[in-house]
């Protein structure tokens, strides 16, 4: 059996034992169902539209702006219409506006004449939009890296426990051992952004949010191979730091660097978004760049050859990590007596796999 068949094997069989375990599956379900939430209800919860009750005469302009009319015969049944709580407002002869004890705006802007408006910037970002978006594409990683990111360390500690990987060796190479965790890793949790990526596609088209979707659609093609790159990066010190220890309750001990380097850029990207310099700079570092650029494509601020070298240093930092936390994993895996130093797991690697 060869590295590529064993690695196969491997990721199998991690995949398997994840698609069975109910924590899992919860915890997709509960990300599917916020993903709903927060993309179809808003629009449900704002209501629709006002009703109002009118004359036939003045009925035009109201239903021009979308609003719920009502019709009736004067505005003595106008306003008996709101006092019977059957419409949201009225309009009777003036025009005057009627309603219980608020103002219906939807009604007095409909019956406005708006001055012409000319947009000095027509391809600014929302407000809300730019807040929201930096934290999504941070939220994403970070949760699902540290979530899958922690399994695979305690996966590899769990088989170091039991002396599983004693077994395990005597079949497979190391470094496919290594391979096949970080790919079941990677594919699981691309996985579960698909599909959460699928539901809140669904969401707003249900909410009728179609324009931020477009405006989203390049950022999210370029967060999936930066999404890829990161997380592999990421994963292989997850291995490591699983490789280090023996107990499951000891990988919080080893495992600090690694929770820095998944915290650390996700607070930077959310209280620096708004700093343009300080955002380029976190798109060329490997700990950042898989938000960091991807947002800058959504604002455009970046130019169109930053992405590729942005990913390219990217992909060479995962490399660089790959092997290095692949002689980690080789030199303290078959160490049961204790917990591994560093040190000790790099210069005196296991002549194994």
């Amino acid at each position: 059996m060869n590295v590529t068949q064993a690695t196969r094997l491997v990721a199998e069989r991690e995949i398997r034992v994840k698609l069975r375990d109910r924590t899992f599956l919860f915890g997709t379900l509960f990300f599917l169902l916020i993903a709903a939430a927060g993309t179809i209800l808003p629009p449900l919860l704002s209501g629709g539209p006002e009703s109002v009750a009118v004359t036939q005469e003045a009925a035009g302009p109201l239903r021009d702006a979308g609003l719920d009319v009502r019709v009736v015969p004067d505005d003595r049944a106008a306003e008996q219409a709101v006092r019977d709580g059957d419409t949201d407002a009225a309009v009777v002869a003036g025009p005057t506006v009627l309603a219980m004890d608020e103002a219906p705006d939807d009604v007095v802007r409909a019956l406005s004449s708006a001055p012409p408006v000319r947009l000095l910037d027509p391809d600014a970002v929302d407000p809300v939009v730019a807040f929201l978006v930096p934290f999504v594409f941070a939220f994403v990683f970070f949760i699902t890296s540290q979530t899958f990111g922690v399994q695979i360390a305690q996966s590899v500690t769990e088989e170091k426990q039991t002396r599983i990987v004693e077994i395990l060796v005597a079949a497979v190479p190391v470094r496919a051992l290594l391979a096949g965790k970080v790919v079941a890793g990677a594919l699981l949790a691309l996985g579960q952004i698909a599909l959460i990526a699928v539901v809140a596609v669904i969401g707003m088209r249900i909410g009728d949010s179609g324009g931020l979707l477009t405006l989203l659609a390049p950022a999210i093609g370029w967060f999936v191979p930066f999404f890829l790159l990161g997380f592999v990066l990421l994963a292989a010190m997850w291995a490591a730091a699983g490789a280090l220890v023996n107990r499951q309750e000891d990988i919080a001990g080893v495992s600090t660097p690694v929770q820095l380097a998944v915290m650390l850029p996700f607070f930077a990207v959310i209280f620096l978004n708004d700093n343009a310099e300080a955002m380029r700079v976190l798109s060329y570092l490997p700990f950042s760049s898989p938000t960091a650029m991807p947002l800058r494509l959504f604002t455009g601020d970046a130019a169109g050859w930053e992405p590729f070298v942005s990913l390219a240093v990217l992909l060479a930092a995962a490399g660089a990590f790959l092997v290095g936390g692949a002689r980690i994993y080789e030199g303290s895996l078959l160490r049961t007596n204790g917990r591994t130093s560093l040190r000790t797991a790099w210069r005196e690697r296991e002549t194994i796999g």
